[in-house]
């Protein structure tokens, strides 16, 4: 007869989920040094939210009544190796990060998560908990790390020994008593390749990344004008970045996802590396509707393209 944790990581698996862990619900008390540290520096930068209900961030008791359980989730978004499946990596066209080639990963990640938590209550009964996506005060990487998921290399970024680092993560916080899995190692090793490609040097030491200096959030979050000292230094990168993923070794491992919804959209592709200055803001809600670019909206897309096209 299968356990409650066996039932719900089967589930996961038949959802389309690529890995499933369950980590106990408790205080995260190696991680709450590191992010006051974190804070302090104003490694956030401009990023505010990032230093808002500091307490929930590390205790998922406060965000779910009597929580005990952490089920973390992680779902494949690497496009493969073919030509038609990603952006030409040439002269003529900008970059944009994989996780945004197609659908908004939130209303992909959030309806699978939504369906195993109605699974729960059909199979398993009276269950309090809630889906959490990308978009409240949960320290995704660290709770996937706890269940065995991986662990969160050099880059800061979670690492899987079988499929690299190309993952969404999501989680139920859950206040039902699950088997929790032990986490696993550290498999870096003496490797900085991830450090060692950084164009704006963001990975300031082994495992500690200065968000305020990463061209994902130059190109993301910052709302301003991004600084003249890292002019030159985008790599045709015009919406977030993955160097520091695309030379990791492990991703050597990556699959291609099975999410027709991550698949790069048509529209993406044709642009070229000058249409991104023109795009109105009509053609910027028709192309963008219900994907992750419209996060820095269409001024946010025209001042990256013209800061590396200038």
């Amino acid at each position: 007869m299968l356990t409650n944790a066996q039932k719900i990581k089967a589930k996961a698996l038949e959802l389309g989920f690529d890995f499933c862990g369950i980590a106990k619900a408790d205080f995260l008390a190696e991680e709450a040094p590191r992010l006051e540290a974190w804070l302090t520096r104003n490694m956030h930068g401009q990023m505010g939210y990032m230093a808002n209900h500091f307490d929930k961030r590390l205790d998922p008791r406060l965000l779910v009544d009597d929580a005990k359980s952490v089920v973390s989730v992680l779902l494949n978004y690497y496009p493969g190796d073919e030509p038609e499946n990603r952006l030409p990596d040439d002269d003529e066209h900008l970059k944009v990060s994989k996780y945004a080639y197609g659908t908004d990963y939130h209303f992909v990640l959030k309806d699978k998560l939504k369906d195993l938590l109605t699974f729960i209550h059909t199979e398993i009964g009276e269950v309090g908990g809630r889906a959490f996506v990308d978009s409240a005060p949960v320290m995704d990487k660290a709770w996937a790390a706890k269940s065995g998921l991986g662990w969160v290399g050099k880059h800061s970024n979670l690492l899987n020994r079988k499929m690299g680092s190309f993952f969404f993560i999501g989680e139920l916080i859950l206040d039902l008593e699950l088997d929790p899995d032990g986490p696993t190692t550290d498999h870096c090793g003496t490797c900085t390749r991830c450090i060692d490609a950084c164009p704006t040097d963001a990975i300031v030491a082994p495992y500690v990344v200065d968000g305020s200096r990463c061209i994902s959030y130059y190109t993301i979050e910052l709302k301003e004008a991004i600084p003249q000292e890292v002019k030159g230094k985008f790599d045709n990168w015009v919406f977030g970045c993955d160097i520091c993923q695309d030379v990791c070794p492990w991703n050597r491992f990556a699959k291609p996802h099975k999410t027709p919804d991550f698949k790069l959209s048509p529209e993406l592709a044709t642009i070229k590396k000058n249409d991104w200055e023109e795009i109105t803001e009509e053609l910027f809600r028709e192309l963008f509707r219900r994907s992750p670019l419209k996060r820095t909206k269409r001024d946010g897309l025209v001042r990256n393209a013209r800061f590396i096209n200038k």
